[in-house]
């Protein structure tokens, strides 16, 4: 038989990691601001091998529209600004040998819009998530019956695990909100 909590954490866990991979996504997508995160996904080629960016680099905002890289090594400012160009982040590096700045261009009203379907898009991909992490849990449930396990707990399981679900999902509505919000504003 089944320890009905023991799923029930499960499933939490599993809408826990959904909010959790929506959060690092929105923080990617730039929003007019300067934000390191941003190049969090860029690999570069270092001795032969890709390692992320800010392993070859230091990496901050001296200001809310400029991005500073300082490479470690002089030999990488070309495999940086090479990787920077063949990212998404769709921004031209200016080198002046010392530094590597990326110069954060204010979002027009068209760009705004499709940044905010974009993080729909996301949001509703982590919605997806959550919902799939209750439709398993209740298809275990609904099989836990056949082994023994007493309607009633089964019925008290799905409504904590429908509660469950729908804390998560004002959570993705909550961060949506505010992503959409951060990138409306001018």
């Amino acid at each position: 038989m089944i320890d009905v909590k023991v799923v029930l954490s499960e499933a939490e866990e599993k809408m826990e990691e959904a909010v959790m991979y929506l959060d690092e996504s929105l923080a990617r997508i730039r929003a007019g601001k300067a934000n390191v995160k941003i190049l969090d996904g860029i690999r570069v080629e270092s001795y032969g091998s890709m390692v992320p960016l800010n392993n070859v680099a230091a990496i901050n905002t001296p200001d809310a529209r400029t991005i500073a890289i300082k490479p470690w090594d002089k030999n990488m400012f070309r495999p940086i600004e090479k990787a920077i160009i063949d990212s998404e982040v769709g921004i031209m590096p200016e080198n002046n040998g010392e530094i590597i700045r990326l110069g954060i261009p204010p979002l027009t009203e068209e760009r705004r819009k499709q940044l905010a379907k974009q993080c729909g898009k996301e949001a509703e991909q982590a919605k997806v998530s959550i919902r799939n992490a209750r439709r398993d849990t209740n298809d275990r449930l609904k099989k836990a019956i056949k082994d023994g396990l007493s309607e009633d707990l089964e019925k008290d399981a799905e409504a904590t695990l429908q509660k469950t679900h729908d804390k998560y999902i004002k959570k993705i509505d909550e961060i949506l909100a505010a992503k959409e919000k951060e990138i409306m504003t001018v």
